[in-house]
């Protein structure tokens, strides 16, 4: 007689992630505050890279909406090569819709370095330059906690962070081990 095996604690708890966010939705206020997180984010990190924001400044004025279940951000870029918040009335010329609606299959997929299947809707040449974007824009952490902590110390923290991230890099790569 077959017997089945009880169900993978990861399996139980995308259900429950699944579920909750199925029901659980912010107020507008926090999804706002969130927007302008993000966007502030984004500016950070293309400010550190002035090819970035050279291609991007070619764009301004342009909307991209970025969909992810049911939440969306509308970004435009600027003519300083950053982004900022579009109207809620601004229609997008390029829409990328995040197909994995998982977050936790979202959050596997970026540490195996994959990129998640994207829905493209709209301008062909905008869109290739959102690729570039994806493709060469990196967030140098290691780099802003210098400014707070020290090279050094940095460096350490950075080092044992890289080495967490490969680990569990690992584990999501080889789940039977």
């Amino acid at each position: 007689m077959a017997t089945i095996p009880p169900p993978s604690p990861f399996v139980l708890l995308q259900n429950l992630i699944d579920q909750a966010g199925d029901r659980l939705r912010p107020p507008a206020w926090a999804i706002h505050e969130i927007q302008y997180r993000s966007v502030l984010f984004l500016n950070h990190v293309l400010q550190q890279e002035p090819e970035a924001q050279q291609r991007l400044a070619r764009h301004r004025g342009r909307a991209i909406e970025v969909r992810w279940r049911d939440l969306r951000i509308c970004l435009a870029p600027t003519s300083a090569g950053l982004f900022e918040l579009a109207g809620e009335s601004t229609v997008p010329e390029l829409t990328l819709t995040i197909e994995q609606t998982s977050p936790l299959k979202l959050a596997r997929d970026r540490l195996r370095g994959e990129k998640s299947d994207i829905q493209i809707t709209g301008d062909v040449q905008l869109a290739a330059e959102v690729n570039w974007l994806v493709d060469h824009l990196r967030w140098d952490a290691e780099d802003d906690l210098a400014r707070l902590v020290g090279d050094v110390p940095a460096h350490a923290i950075g080092s044992t962070a890289r080495k967490a991230a490969e680990m569990l890099r690992q584990f999501i790569g080889n789940p039977a081990k």
